[in-house]
């Protein structure tokens, strides 16, 4: 802060010698003066002792107030380019920040009327510049100038920007949060820093406890944390007339989804910069939207008393990826029926296997029931078999009806092997009439993988198919294998003997309605990419050194759920 002038004898508006104020020695850095004229108020002031003050008062006895002088530190904090010279004679309300003018107002009455009686001369006021500022009043000793008034401000200087350099930076940063693209609210969340600091001398470690064990702190805390300023687009989410309807308690905020104010809580608790997640809000009108909201939590030198919370309106983008996800579904459902019709003599003949070997036990059967004295051990021998055969046909029929029905996909944790021998259900036949060799190693102890059966089961059948067709109809070999990678993840291979892929085709294999089969459409492999993709893994490609084509994908393992 800039040091105070020596003398402060100065002339004022009046030509009239104007005291020095009561300055101790060495506050020149701590403290800023005023020097008062309150004769051109006396009027208002006895108006207002005898209790006949105007509802404005404030105003009309600021407005009647002069500045007779200033130190160095005012004209540095509050002062015009032009200097002390032109805030004298000024009206003190022209250079004094409003939002302490009720406190200006009320020491000055208690300086100059003693009103109400015994009133304190000295009271903490909010300031810019100062940390914990103290604002005295004090007359002319003397008595030789009963309208003057010595006000100063005290404190420890945390801001050595002038008012108007505050504000300005305020103004630019008010005008940012009024024109960014998303709402955005500015909360005042210091009441939480004194519950914080409470708890941590309690011994509280584990806040989200604390908040399950006491359901409605949350909703308490919401009450108290207030909202300071909300921008036009805040006002247009919430669906209010303007930005003062949004004033005051954040809890409205909260309102659809109340665990969210206990995450929000919980992070600003454990000393997170930031905290983000999307969340149900109900808006004012009634509407109930999906928003990401994305808090920005204070921390030193910073202004403790501005937290923001940005809001983006995310419902219809929500909406359209739940349209596309079911048009995925959809398209990957078509692709698995179109899958089943080309496999269908496959199928059949699985099918027909348990059958056939029903009708067989059956007859058996009853063969030993028609003899004179019928062998009821073997019936029941026999109905055993009839009813395994019956079971495994059920489940080919089961696993049939999985792929071709509508359905969402379940996530849940799978043995990749059984994946594998369950695809192989549909493609054997195939494999076996055109006199192909297969070749299985299942790795024994895969960590589990958590994905949806269905799905994994027409990646894996598709690129048995395209093993199979890989062969142009020769005797050839098909290879499988699983195992566990470097990085713990689990992974397919299957290796063809066919001809390969041509080396330009490569890198879009996996691209949508792209196809080297005469009769192809180019959705499978395109399908297979996106279901692993979907599944947090990776799928490739490559022409193996001993020829034929080599598809390869991995999975993330399962990461088992600690108690």
């Amino acid at each position: 802060m800039a040091t105070a002038s020596p003398s402060l004898v100065e002339v004022g508006r009046n030509d009239s010698a104007t005291p020095a104020p009561p300055r101790a020695s060495g506050d020149d850095d701590t403290t800023a003066w005023w020097t008062l004229d309150v004769s051109g108020a006396r009027a208002t002031v006895a108006s207002i002792a005898s209790g006949n003050g105007p509802a404005n008062w404030i105003e009309l006895l600021l407005a009647g107030i002069s500045i007779a002088d200033v130190d160095q530190n005012i004209v540095h904090l509050v002062g015009p380019y032009a200097g002390r010279r032109q805030m004298i004679g000024q009206p003190i309300i022209a250079y004094w920040p409003p939002e302490s003018w009720s406190a200006l107002a009320e020491l000055i009455m208690a300086g100059v009327a003693d009103y109400p009686s015994d009133a304190a001369r000295t009271r903490k006021i909010t300031s810019l510049a100062f940390a914990d500022p103290v604002i005295s009043i004090a007359t002319d000793e003397t008595g030789a100038h009963p309208d003057i008034v010595f006000l100063s401000i005290a404190g420890t200087v945390v801001d050595h920007r002038s008012l108007w350099s505050v504000r300005a930076s305020e103004t630019r940063y008010r005008n940012l949060i009024h024109h960014l693209p998303w709402a955005l609210l500015q909360v005042d969340s210091t009441p939480m820093s004194v519950l914080f600091d409470t708890l941590r001398r309690d011994g509280l470690t584990d806040i989200r406890a604390h908040l399950e064990d006491m359901p409605d702190l949350a909703s308490q805390c919401s009450k108290l944390v207030q909202v300071t300023d909300a921008n036009q687009n805040a006002v247009q989410l919430f669906g209010v007339g303007g930005a003062e309807s949004l004033i005051g308690s954040v809890d409205f905020l909260f309102a659809a989804s109340p665990d969210t104010a206990k995450r929000v809580i919980a992070a600003h608790f454990d000393g997170h910069r930031n905290y983000a997640e999307t969340m149900k809000l109900r808006t004012f009108d009634g509407r109930l939207r999906d928003v990401e909201l994305s808090v920005t939590y204070p921390t030193p030198p910073e202004r403790l008393d501005v937290t923001l919370l940005s809001l983006e309106d995310v419902t219809d983008r929500l909406r359209t990826e739940a349209q596309l996800r079911q048009l995925t579904a959809d398209y990957s459902r078509a692709a698995r029926i179109s899958m089943l019709g080309e496999l269908a003599t496959s199928i059949a003949h699985e099918v027909n296997q348990p059958l056939s070997a029903i009708v067989t036990n059956a007859e058996t059967s009853l063969r030993w029931l028609s003899r004179d004295d019928p062998n009821l051990a073997k019936v029941g021998q026999l109905t055993v078999r009839i009813a395994e055969n019956a079971r495994r046909a059920s489940d080919i029929v089961q696993r049939i009806r999985g792929m071709a029905a509508r359905r969402a996909p379940e996530r849940v944790l799978l043995d990749l092997n059984g994946i594998v021998e369950e695809a192989l259900l549909f493609v054997r036949h195939e494999i076996e009439s055109r006199a192909i060799a297969l070749s299985t190693r299942l790795a024994s102890g895969l960590p589990p993988v958590l994905g949806d059966r269905v799905q994994l089961q027409q990646v894996i059948v598709n690129l048995l198919v395209n093993a199979v067709q890989a062969q142009h109809g020769e005797p050839g070999r098909i290879d499988l294998d699983t195992a566990t990678g470097e990085d713990g993840s689990v992974v397919f291979t299957i290796h063809d003997s066919g001809h390969g892929i041509a080396e330009e085709n490569l890198d879009r294999i996996f691209g949508s309605f792209f196809t080297t089969k005469d009769e192809g459409i180019g959705i499978g492999l395109a399908l297979c990419q996106s279901i692993i993709a979907a599944h947090g893994g990776t799928i490739s490609v490559s022409n193996h050194p001993e020829g034929g084509a080599l598809f390869q994908f991995s999975l993330p393992a399962a990461v088992p759920e600690i108690d």
